[in-house]
């Protein structure tokens, strides 16, 4: 997956608006929940490669660091909680989808009790 092709995914999510947040950066890309507008998803480049960092469980982001050399401790984020995905890599594509599902579901709003 390319980084436009994974933006129009994150994009035809629903519940979810894809924007440039920072000034005269036109590269970085953020995915959020419209509700409570936390990000689930930051696009951008690392170095010259495109990557996207996500939310993760931090059992499960070792594993994925174990399995996969294009899924490292997040860039410029929180390393225990976060990884960086490189699109150039060998995560497959379901991989990639699946991550990005549960980066959503631990970034949207929590329900409150009554």
């Amino acid at each position: 997956m390319t980084k436009k092709q994974y933006i129009k995914y994150c994009r035809d999510m629903l519940g979810v608006e894809v924007d440039q947040p920072f000034d005269e950066d036109f590269d970085t890309w953020v995915a959020r929940h419209c509700d409570n507008r936390k990000w689930f998803a930051l696009i951008f480049d690392v170095k010259g490669r495109p990557a996207v960092n996500l939310k993760c469980d931090p059992m499960e982001a070792d594993f994925l660091r174990s399995v996969y050399e294009g899924v490292t401790p997040a860039y410029h984020m929180n390393k225990t909680h976060w990884n960086t995905v490189y699109f150039d890599s060998d995560v497959p594509d379901k991989e990639l989808k699946r991550m990005t599902e549960i980066s959503f579901e631990l970034t949207k709003s929590k329900k409150k009790r009554k």
